[in-house]
């Protein structure tokens, strides 16, 4: 019966390889048929000391032609406000992301940095002026002093270094570690939590200071001490500083200067906290489900 078999294990193992090789070389032709960047401007704009005063003017966007995902949006954000971006999971929060970094280039309309078109800029200038936090923590093989200065301008005084640590409350616990900021994080960087990820990225974007912030607020995978060291750090280095949030706390979508509420790629409603709940439109639905127990006396 062996010899019956084997030949048809066989050839399902292969036609399970092929079916692999298949899907793989799919997702190959995509990427080779996807367009080319956009490339930068011939005569950029010099990059001059950033005030943090972001203005999107009758934006859109699509990803495809018949596919619009904003249409006509307009939005000032001054110097030093906190901007909430809520909605539920895939209703396009990163898409404004994306637009304001220039991973995505608006269809009409202009994003404006302290009165310059970001098209005018190039996208290494452009970028060196925010400072990102996201959930999924990047860190590189290298120490982690290494990974708190990366992305500085030139070397890193301890003294700085330091103040970062503590200012982002990493240095606590990285003394506790045998070889403390010369310990060695391997590719997984196992030997930190992910929370403690965070707090170390939240280290580097106070070394790089930059004047525009992009966080995207962790909802899992930490514990609730570490949550609210992670609260902390990002309240302080909010700090004078204009800031992009994808909100999930009811602290900070209530201290937000201004809430957008996104819904299916689009931005439905607009304004603040009390005003939004008050309208009881799609985000009082929104805020209902996620905070009910709080709605009441707030309401």
């Amino acid at each position: 019966s062996r010899q019956f078999t084997m030949p048809i294990i066989q050839a399902a193992s292969i036609v399970n390889v092929l079916q692999s090789a298949v899907a793989s070389a799919e997702r190959v032709f995509e990427l080779l048929d996807e367009a080319e960047e956009v490339p930068d401007t011939a005569t950029p704009k010099p990059r001059e000391a950033t005030i943090g005063h972001v203005r999107f003017a009758d934006v859109a966007f699509r990803y495809a032609p018949d596919k619009p995902l904003i249409e006509g949006l307009n939005l000032d954000v001054q110097p030093g406000r906190t901007v909430a971006i809520v909605g539920p999971t895939g209703a396009g929060k990163t898409t404004l992301v994306n637009l304001l970094m220039r991973f995505y280039d608006v269809t009409a309309g202009s994003i404006q940095l302290d009165g310059v078109d970001i098209r005018d800029l190039t996208r290494d200038d452009l970028r060196r002026t925010f400072g990102m936090v996201l959930q999924d923590a990047w860190l590189f093989n290298g120490t982690i002093r290494e990974n708190i200065a990366y992305g500085a301008d030139g070397d890193v005084p301890d003294e700085r270094l330091n103040e970062a640590a503590e200012a982002a409350h990493v240095d606590h616990f990285v003394r506790t570690l045998p070889d403390g900021y010369a310990t060695v994080l391997d590719d997984d960087a196992t030997s930190v939590s992910q929370g403690e990820k965070q707090l170390l990225t939240i280290a580097r974007a106070f070394i790089a200071d930059p004047r525009i912030l992009i966080l995207d607020e962790a909802t899992s995978s930490v514990d609730t001490r570490t949550e609210v060291l992670i609260q902390r750090a990002m309240a302080r280095l909010m700090r004078g500083r204009t800031a992009f949030v994808i909100a999930h706390r009811l602290s900070t979508i209530r201290d937000a200067d201004l809430i957008l509420v996104m819904n299916e790629g689009s931005i439905v409603e607009q304004g603040k906290h009390a005003e939004l709940l008050a309208a009881r439109g799609f985000y009082h639905e929104l805020y209902a489900s996620q905070f009910e127990e709080a709605l009441d006396p707030v309401a």
